[in-house]
């Protein structure tokens, strides 16, 4: 298999690395290549079967930014559960970015979501920041929609930190939940049940929402 960093720095742009570092502020500059997604996208789909891709994924920590993002899109296209979850579990205390840690996506999670469940709690009770905004991602992709589980709410309105990202994540999956499950959401907002910087960064995003109406956002303002 082709050394894997020359295959990232053939797609390196210098523009893009900046555009990057002004967005992870906690990174440093140096460590990001640069790979566009696309690029990133095609690299992963073609090294993800490949024999000896383990020594990569095994090889923690990662020296940059865009080999977290390739290990990451690299075992969200694997279809087998088990593979995917201990590599998921493996990766986790490494991912130290926004960006890597919503990248984390495998597509096997949509067929398993009794075991994920269990791994749901667990991560939400991590003092890794980036494990606990996993945690909420996962339960805002898979039960939300047809498995919703207005218990979730609650777990999540429970989490009380100072850590930015976890805020922010929170307000997400509040603000998703108003445009998806407004009936059960939205007494999290009208009882002030979050603290009071997230259920103000919770209305913001709803309002900015286009899947909200005009009436439902003009209710929501009266919460500010």
């Amino acid at each position: 298999m082709m050394n894997i960093k020359e295959l990232l720095y053939a797609q390196a742009d210098a523009g893009y690395a900046a555009f990057q570092a002004k967005l992870m502020p906690g990174i440093d500059p140096g460590k990001i290549i640069g790979v566009r997604q696309p690029a990133l996208r095609m690299i992963a789909k073609s090294l993800k079967d490949q024999p000896g891709i383990e020594d990569f994924l095994t090889a923690l920590p990662h020296e940059t930014y865009d080999e977290n993002n390739l290990h990451g899109l690299i075992i969200s296209a694997w279809k087998d559960y088990q593979r995917t979850i201990c590599a998921v579990r493996d990766f986790l205390p490494y991912v130290d970015n926004w960006a890597t840690c919503d990248m984390l996506h495998p597509k096997c999670f949509a067929k398993h979501k009794d075991e994920l469940r269990e791994e749901i709690d667990r991560w939400l009770k991590s003092d890794h920041v980036y494990t606990v905004r996993y945690a909420i991602g996962m339960i805002m992709t898979h039960f939300l929609d047809e498995d919703f589980d207005p218990g979730y709410l609650t777990r999540v309105a429970e989490i009380r930190t100072e850590e930015y990202y976890i805020r922010m994540q929170i307000a997400w999956y509040f603000a998703t939940a108003l445009a998806k499950q407004w009936d059960d959401a939205l007494p999290y907002i009208e009882n002030h049940t979050l603290d009071p910087w997230t259920h103000r960064k919770t209305i913001q995003k709803a309002v900015e929402s286009y899947r909200i109406t005009e009436e439902q956002k003009a209710y929501l303002k009266t919460f500010r």
